[in-house]
């Protein structure tokens, strides 16, 4: 709350025109999801924006910067192209159907390129992500209250109130999401009917489409966990189970894309990816912040219930007032 409100005055402050005062060369925005559309796999988890909202969002993000698709950002990058403006590359994550139904349309209207990191584990709508059925498990308020005795005991806790039980199942991590199963079996909420009826990710044909379109399509782990909560195995395990789906499809496998956040992640990560030749790129979400690992490029998320151009004032404003304490690069052990 405290860092919120002075990053607030310090964006006020923010007077020159964004890509002016952009402390790096390029720019890295992330989005999930962009839909007009009450989505309970996902309204408790992401603050996703509508179509109007997201069109703002780009026209504002074109006036500062130059989009650019994946080639131009690794030209770019290595010294092999100049531009007027400092770039951007939009990123979604995640494979959510939107992307196919809604954000391609406004993408190509506008001429703007974008690359999707996916979750196998959740294409073709083969399995929900724990974080999602979780959410799903929240828009059944009724039911929770109903059995309420009954999940206090499944989650471990006592005389609570309805909003501690569901901050629980919020809370539930990767590690315990059989417990989600559970849940969803007292309330009532079958999971595999919700993937059926309202399919919430793509198909490898719509990802195929998109291929075909020119857009990019990359991996993001197997199926979402938090990395900083796995051995190294388990990182390298579900790093290159991904890269191997997205090679086998022909889809962007020198990329990758940390699910979360790759806060925690070791040195030693990074040097057994990159063991692989055929993986040059990786990407976080920490905002606007330099990485001691060279590849490894930051990403802002655009889903904080504010514009774009509040967003990227305040990430200016924070890497300011980090670089001031020595704090505006990740530096990995």
């Amino acid at each position: 709350m405290i860092k919120n409100t002075l990053l607030n005055i310090l964006a006020g402050f923010e007077k020159d025109a964004l890509g002016k005062s952009f402390p790096l060369d390029y720019c890295l925005p992330v989005y999930h999801c962009v839909s007009d559309d009450h989505l309970p796999h996902i309204n408790k988890i992401i603050d996703y924006k509508n179509t109007k909202q997201f069109e703002k969002d780009l026209d504002v993000m074109s006036q500062h910067f130059q989009f650019v698709d994946w080639d131009n950002f690794k030209d770019y990058i290595n010294g092999n192209l100049r531009t007027k403006k400092k770039i951007a590359l939009l990123t979604f994550d995640d494979g959510f159907r939107e992307f196919h139904d809604i954000v391609v349309p406004v993408l190509e209207r506008k001429g703007i390129y974008a690359i999707n990191f996916i979750n196998p584990a959740f294409i073709d709508n083969q399995e929900l992500m724990f974080r999602c059925k979780a959410s799903l498990i929240l828009n059944h308020t009724k039911q929770i209250q109903n059995n309420k005795p009954v999940l206090e005991s499944v989650l471990g806790i006592s005389n609570s109130s309805i909003e501690t039980i569901e901050q629980k199942i919020l809370q539930l991590p990767y590690a315990q999401k059989k417990v989600l199963h559970s849940i969803a079996e007292i309330i009532g909420l079958d999971f595999g009917s919700y993937l059926s009826e309202h399919t919430p990710y793509m198909t490898l044909n719509q990802l195929n489409h998109l291929k075909a379109k020119g857009f990019g399509i990359s991996s993001h782990s197997w199926d979402h966990p938090l990395y900083h909560k796995l051995s190294l195995n388990e990182q390298l395990e579900t790093t290159f189970k991904s890269y191997e789906y997205v090679k086998k499809h022909h889809f962007l496998s020198e990329a990758f894309a940390f699910p979360f956040t790759d806060f925690g992640v070791t040195q030693v990560f990074f040097h057994e990816l990159f063991k692989n030749p055929e993986i040059s790129y990786s990407f976080g979400s920490a905002g606007i912040k330099r990485d001691s690992v060279k590849n490894n490029f930051q990403r802002i998320p655009m889903e904080t219930g504010e514009e774009a151009e509040k967003i990227i004032k305040k990430e200016i404003a924070y890497f300011k007032l980090k670089k001031l304490i020595h704090k505006n690069v990740i530096i990995r052990k």
